[in-house]
């Protein structure tokens, strides 16, 4: 399995590109603000095709790509896939932040921010089984940073990866390095939080590598040992 990753130009959010192998269709997880550039430099020198976006939550800095990377595909626009309880979010991400997040953004871009909704949506919901580009993936409700907030698993993992790890998560804004998603933006729930953390999160195999949606990659067996966050959630 080929597996890339770099951070957006604002808010140093992990987009990902997945694929089989060079040469085939591949998956983008995650287009956030000013990826496009380099999506296109990685397509070219590994000769991937996108098929599919998938977006873990529906929040402006992981989404807002969305429209023309699945335009950008060929014969026909991709789709994009999104939980049910964060479709409302694509219709208009920006209405949800913060003014002045919207003014800093545009302070920095020189550009007024605009939003196009994507052609082609489609909803999961949780433990649903869907296979895209020759990838089976599994997806995981875990809402708390937003309600609809999804993880994407896959029973595989990248080369590279030390011994003894077998499956992938691309966790979102549900698990960091050592740390977990805000819950205090509009949609999020402490409650949801704590309960996606220990009924969802904790029952992850320690063979499990974590993609999170900003800084760096880790695995369960450290994260069970070392993440404040999920410290006394198994008692």
């Amino acid at each position: 399995m080929l597996m890339l990753a770099f951070p957006a130009a604002a808010f140093a959010t992990n987009c990902y590109v997945i694929a089989p192998a060079p040469g085939e269709e591949c998956l983008v997880v995650d287009p956030g603000i000013g990826v496009l550039d380099t999506l296109r430099d990685v397509f070219a020198e590994h000769r991937l095709r996108p098929a599919a976006v998938l977006l873990t939550h529906g929040h402006l800095d992981h989404v807002y790509s969305v429209t023309p990377v699945c335009r950008g595909a060929a014969p026909a626009v991709a789709p994009a896939y999104i939980h049910e309880a964060d479709r409302y979010r694509l219709a208009d991400p920006l209405r949800y932040l913060d003014p002045m997040i919207v003014a800093a953004f545009e302070q920095q871009f020189g550009a007024k921010a605009s939003w196009t909704e994507p052609d082609d949506v489609r909803v999961v919901g949780h433990d649903e089984r869907l296979s895209i580009a020759g990838i089976d993936l599994r997806t995981v409700h875990a809402p708390g940073h937003t309600e609809g907030s999804v993880m994407f698993g896959i029973d595989a993992v990248p080369p590279g990866i030390p011994e003894g790890l077998d499956r992938t998560m691309l966790t979102g804004d549900v698990l960091f390095a050592g740390s977990i998603g805000r819950t205090d933006l509009h949609g999020g729930s402490a409650e949801a939080m704590q309960r996606s953390l220990r009924e969802v999160v904790l029952p992850l195999p320690d063979t499990t590598l974590v993609l999170p949606g900003h800084g760096p990659a880790s695995t369960m067996e450290i994260e069970r040992a070392s993440n404040p966050y999920l410290a006394g959630l198994g008692t």
